[in-house]
């Protein structure tokens, strides 16, 4: 990813499996250096540098992380240096989010909580009987944002998106995060 510090935007995803939409079965990681920010994470940015605005410089993912800590509904694990969450109105059935406990803009610049993604593979592959096949991607800050707050997503392919999801762009997740997180947490020692 430093390598690529020139490019508006690096993206690092992990592709498991068939089901996940990738060529290969086998679990691959691959790095796109984008000449262009994406739509999803520009609006993400705009709206961490508006709650910013609005609250005086707090950052957005850092106080839902201490909202997601205090309510614990969908706190699957928490270390030193990340939690790991089933997101509020999670796109798809046992989501996770990987969120450093202290706000840093770039994944390549603070590495800080990246063991919570063993744990999160351990809870999954434990609550499916093996890993399932899956997504993952790194959500870093675009070359110049600041403020942003760095996590990784999770997103089992547990479901097919139909015509309502690829028509409307609207997900329906038929399991509740709440549910999932209580689930996964059984899972863990």
């Amino acid at each position: 990813m430093r390598a690529h510090a020139d490019a508006p935007y690096v993206q690092l995803i992990v592709n498991e499996g068939g089901r996940a939409g990738a060529s290969l079965e086998h679990t691959h990681a691959q790095l796109y250096a984008l000449p262009f920010v994406p739509a999803a994470v520009a609006r993400e940015r705009e709206r961490a540098g508006a709650y910013g605005e609005r609250t005086a410089g707090a950052g957005l993912l850092s106080d839902v992380l201490v909202e997601e800590v205090r309510r614990r509904e969908r706190l699957v694990a928490i270390d030193d240096e990340a939690a790991l969450i089933c997101p509020w109105a999670s796109r798809s059935p046992f989501e996770l989010r990987v969120v450093p406990r202290r706000e840093a803009a770039r994944f390549e610049d603070d590495e800080a909580g990246t063991a919570m993604l063993a744990t999160a593979m351990r809870a999954l592959a434990a609550r499916f009987d093996g890993p399932p096949e899956l997504n993952l991607w790194v959500r870093t800050a675009p070359r110049g944002a600041e403020p942003f707050h760095w996590h990784v997503d999770i997103a089992p392919r547990l479901t097919i998106k139909a015509g309502f999801e690829l028509g409307t762009g609207v997900d329906i997740n038929v399991y509740p995060p709440e549910r999932a997180a209580a689930d996964l947490r059984e899972c863990l020692p």
